[in-house]
């Protein structure tokens, strides 16, 4: 009985797990402006994701914008897409080898420890998911701190880790927990 409530608890971390993977990786929120001068009022703040970047004008109106081109993107921008994307599908495979693996190793009066090959290799995939997701964002969240703290980058180009990063982190954690569960 222990076995089956390890099961889906590890199949509801893995879920929710893929879901913040795919919210992170589709958030605009990685880098965000920081406001570090004397000013007061701040008229916009400035969200760098993945895929595009916002500006939000006093709080009223944003606006987001898709980056032009691939190519002109920095390599460690595009990593850090190749990363998230890859652990977002392997999230995916590994929820979906989860829920064949939890059907298909239901004990029975004959073999009370049934435990499906797809339990492990849905453990071994989210552990890699959890991997995969947490490089990119601790990644992210170095170089935002290092540039923060670096006197040569000047006030307004200084930015400050953004909510995706957090959630990135949790997702990561919770797929890692999952893969434990299913190990």
């Amino acid at each position: 009985m222990s076995c089956c409530v390890l099961q889906i608890t590890g199949l509801i971390f893995g879920a929710v797990g893929m879901l913040g993977t795919l919210a992170a990786t589709a958030m605009p929120q990685w880098r965000v402006s920081a406001h570090v001068e004397a000013n007061l009022v701040v008229f916009e703040s400035v969200w760098e994701g993945l895929w595009m970047d916002c500006i939000s004008q006093l709080g009223l109106r944003l606006q987001c914008k898709l980056y032009d081109s691939v190519l002109a993107l920095p390599p460690p921008l595009e990593a850090l897409r190749a990363l998230m994307c890859l652990a977002v599908l392997l999230a995916v495979g590994a929820f979906l080898v989860a829920i064949v693996g939890v059907k298909y190793s239901q004990p029975s009066k004959e073999r009370p420890q049934n435990v499906s090959p797809f339990i492990l290799v849905a453990g071994v995939a989210f552990l890699l998911a959890g991997g995969l997701a947490l490089v990119p964002v601790s990644w992210a969240g170095g170089s935002i701190v290092r540039d923060f703290y670096d006197p040569v980058v000047p006030a307004p180009l200084k930015r400050e880790l953004g909510a995706a990063l957090y959630v990135g982190w949790a997702s990561g954690a919770l797929l890692l927990a999952a893969g434990a569960m299913y190990c």
